[in-house]
């Protein structure tokens, strides 16, 4: 870490504001000023100017009573304080000095939209630290800023998140060249999938070699490396030296290594976590191989950015850091993924603290506190009020149990999002569990510390293992989502010490086809299924507890000695066993609904025939049931899903073709364009007509799967008594199988089409939500300031949240749709936290306006209704 954000950091935590903004940040110095006294509704507050930077000045405030304010108070103080200084950031601290609360309000007009951000001394601040080096300013540019810039930064420092474009080019052309001189591996979609898994090694390796945590120091080590290995011989790179540091470094323990494999790899840190054991491809393709050029290209463009695993805010435009490296992971993947689009950080942010923190504050409050009713109505109320009860029941019984899932999952950016928001709470939590007299967390305290040399290293990888679940039908995209947050973990070791094993999450983020599978397992068909095969006998709960029980082993892992490779390896060959049975039985479920396999031909009908296992296996099904059996099975669902899946509707359609036989389209040198444009004259060509057709035959059986399974029941509307939205679309299944997948009382945050709330076929699914679920928030949204690059300007679509298992009586809305009023992207997070947006639409209005089609009207504002 370099020395001035180290320091900053060591400033941060010791509550040291003024020296941090003036030693650190370039502010000038005001701790000379006096402290000025300030009563608000018979509060007295002790008011000092700590730093400004060009009329823009940084207050601590504390309170006579040594509490930190409400939000009502803040900005009450806030108010007034704005009347000498028009631009500021409040730090309102306690009277101990232990826990403070950054408080910077964004205007526009006449319209004020506070933000805070509660930190406890001494705990892990990197969520802050990245939030406050925003604010650094250099002496050269003293002379060119003005007050609007310096308020400027606030906002990027207090308020948005910053990514970088450039690489994303640059990356997705050297991504088709690495892929281009593969050897070795014959299908393309598995040599597709290699190049992403050893692309996300290096990037990997590269973040922890700028960071100094490889070979005592060594930051161009991998150039170093493949230097050393051309001296050696030719091509010898891959082969000889980065599969040693993979599966004999970073995999291995030093007592476990060679002392060849020392001399060869140097000082290396083990790491265990699947992104080091031999993956599947690499068990299939022994003979694999890639040329010394490809990795030379590789370094060469890494080698021209600046990489930052701290995450924080650098402004420079080369600056590559985890936020940075998951936008280009989102961008390159989702434009290969039909119909999913890179969803902006406000967004998943904001989706975020509408689901976990409800569910973390419903919790508290059904429990009660200390007798009393509960009080707590935000998430900052709860944490500036803990107290050791509270700090015991989240630590103990509420944040290790949450279950919080991504079944459209992407590489991840809603996973990253929710891990944010609960290292948040944990950190603060945690903070003010130190400065309570309680021997229960004291004890706690004293262990995690005692075990773990970086706390914020601890809190990450604990929710990671324990909280965070995924699912997506790409395999890239699922092993991006796990590179994304082991980024994120090792970016909280502040020296090499700090690392710990990698957690093994092979098992809690997975690829599969998130809407073909079975929800629940019977256990009479599935033994009667393994009856079939004349094996050995053991009922379904012997099978699905011992796999639960080695999964639970390879979890928790932390040594090598329990050999994981071996471990990993009998955990997916006891899966393969059972999947195949629980494949058989999906089939069955199939051929009840009387459904058959239509063979498209190049005219006239398709010809049917009866479906086969291999048809079924194709679909890539994703058994719920069984892979997430603890927690359907015995917990009644997940916590919380958010999610952004894909929107498109379901249908033969050329982009998704082109993505499946891509050799096949370099072969005949064309584009979709081309081929969307020239359809009839392009499938004159016989390869191209027989693999066009193949594809159009792997698409009826599933729609008619998906119009008559029991789990998508509420998919197709009867509208004036005729069936309406006959037209599959993926937001309604995944709308659906969201509400499936939910457990009583849990909590969803999705987004998806406008049509929801409009159309005439998503009537029954509408109905679902006002019986069966209580919509929190809908917003609709227009298009036209994209929002959501590579969607059409004019498309509309909505942010819906709700909780499963009540009704609803009336809801929070907001409608942007005409595109006069669409919303920009720098006003999108206004927009989501303007409360002066919202009214309030009831259940029964929506009955008596529209009847038989429940549509929900976009009033604009209160009196409209």
């Amino acid at each position: 870490m370099p020395p001035t954000l180290k320091e900053s950091r060591q400033l941060l935590q010791d509550f040291e504001f003024n020296k941090l903004f003036v030693q650190k940040l370039g502010w000038d110095n005001l701790s000379s000023h006096k402290t000025v006294s300030l009563e608000i509704e018979g509060e007295t507050y002790s008011r000092k100017a700590i730093a400004q930077l060009l009329g823009v000045v940084v207050y601590e405030i504390i309170a006579d009573s040594g509490n930190i304010p409400n939000s009502a108070e803040r900005l009450t103080i806030y108010r007034e304080i704005v009347q000498i200084s028009a631009e500021n950031l409040l730090i309102f601290i306690d009277k101990n000095r232990t826990k403070c609360l950054w408080y910077w309000v964004k205007r526009e007009g006449t319209k004020l939209y506070p933000r805070d951000h509660v930190y406890v001394k001494r705990e892990p601040c990197d969520l802050l630290l990245s939030k406050v080096t925003a604010l650094k300013v250099d002496l050269a540019e003293l002379e060119t800023l003005s007050v609007i810039d310096v308020a400027q930064r606030l906002q990027a420092g207090l308020d948005v998140e910053r990514v970088t474009k450039k690489f994303f080019e640059d990356f997705k052309q050297q991504h088709v060249g690495f892929l281009s001189v593969i050897s070795g591996i014959e299908k393309e979609t598995d040599r597709r999938w290699y190049t992403s898994v050893l692309l996300n090694r290096l990037m990997f390796v590269y973040f922890l070699q700028r960071k100094g945590f490889i070979d005592s120091g060594k930051i161009l080590y991998l150039q170093e490396k493949l230097a050393e290995s051309k001296l050696r011989g030719t091509d010898l790179f891959y082969s000889e030296f980065l599969k040693t540091l993979f599966f004999d470094g970073f995999a291995k323990p030093q007592h476990e290594r060679t002392s060849k494999v020392e001399t060869l790899i140097g000082d290396i840190k083990y790491l265990n976590g699947g992104l080091f054991l031999e993956h599947p491809i690499e068990q299939n393709y022994p003979n694999i191989a890639i040329p010394d050029a490809a990795f030379e290209k590789i370094l060469d463009l890494f080698a021209a950015y600046s990489w930052n695993l701290d995450d924080t805010v650098g402004g420079k435009e080369n600056e590559i850091n985890p936020a940075v490296l998951g936008y280009i992971f989102e961008k390159y993947i989702n434009q290969k993924a039909f119909g999913a689009y890179y969803t902006r950080p406000e967004i998943t942010e904001y989706l975020c603290d509408r689901t976990i923190n409800k569910l973390i504050l419903d919790k508290i409050n059904e429990g009660g506190h200390g007798g009393t009713a509960p009080t707590f109505e935000t998430i900052t109320e709860l944490l500036t009020n803990l107290d050791a009860n509270l700090c015991r029941r989240l630590l103990t019984e509420i944040l290790p149990n949450l279950t919080l899932l991504d079944p459209a999952c992407g590489s991840g950016a809603f996973l990253v999002a929710a891990m944010k928001t609960l290292i948040y709470i944990y950190s603060t939590v945690i903070g003010t569990s130190k400065f309570l007299t309680d021997h229960y967390l004291n004890d706690l305290l004293k262990n995690i510390e005692t075990e773990h040399s970086s706390l914020n290293y601890y809190i990450k990888k604990r929710i990671i293992s324990d909280n965070l679940y995924g699912v997506d039908i790409m395999l890239e995209a699922v092993e991006i989502a796990k590179l994304r947050l082991f980024l994120a973990l090792v970016s909280a070791a502040e020296n090499v010490s700090d690392l710990e094993p990698l957690p093994n999450i092979d098992f809690n983020i997975m690829a599969g086809n998130s809407l073909i599978g079975l929800l629940r397992v019977d256990d009479a068909e599935y033994e009667g299924s393994r009856a079939q095969l004349n094996l050995f006998h053991k009922t379904y709960r012997q099978v699905v507890e011992e796999k639960n029980r080695l999964i639970s082993i390879y979890r928790h892992a932390t040594t090598y000695s329990q050999n994981l490779q071996s471990l990993r390896d009998e955990i997916a060959e006891k899966k393969a066993s059972a999947i195949e049975n629980i494949n058989k039985i999906l089939l069955e479920d199939f051929k009840q609904l009387k459904i058959k396999f239509e063979q498209s031909q190049v005219s006239g009908k398709p010809i049917k025939r009866t479906l086969s296992i291999a048809d079924i296996e194709a679909l890539k099904p994703f058994h719920w049931g069984y892979e997430f059996d603890e927690i359907l099975h015995q917990r009644g669902g997940f916590d919380a899903i958010i999610t952004n899946p894909p929107w498109e509707i379901f249908k033969p359609n050329a982009r998704e073709f082109f993505v499946q036989h891509n050799e096949l389209a370099k072969k005949s040198k064309m584009d979709i364009k081309t081929f969307e444009k020239e359809q009839n004259k392009i499938l004159q060509n016989p390869e191209i007509a027989e693999s066009w057709l193949k594809y159009q035959s792997e698409l009826p059986h599933v729609s008619a799967y998906y119009r008559s399974a029991e789990q998508y029941k509420n998919q197709i509307s009867i509208v004036n008594r005729k069936k309406s939205g006959t037209d599959i679309n993926f937001y309604k299944l995944f709308l659906e199988q969201c509400f499936n997948l939910l457990r009583p009382n849990g909590e969803c945050g999705i987004i998806i089409p406008s049509g929801v709330y409009t159309d005439l076929g998503t009537k029954q699914l509408r109905e679902m939500l006002f019986v069966e679920t209580e919509i929190d928030t809908l917003f609709g949204l227009s298009n036209e300031k994209f929002i959501f690059e590579g969607v059409h300007h004019s498309f509309k679509f909505c942010l819906l949240t709700f909780e499963k298992g009540k009704s609803t009586e009336s809801f929070q809305a907001a409608f942007r749709i005409n595109p006069r009023e669409a919303i920009r992207v720098e006003k999108l997070d206004t927009f989501l936290n303007n409360q002066d947006e919202y009214i309030e639409i009831s259940v029964d209005l929506i009955r008596r306006l529209s009847p038989d089609s429940l549509s929900v009207m976009e009033f604009k504002n209160e009196g409209d209704i």
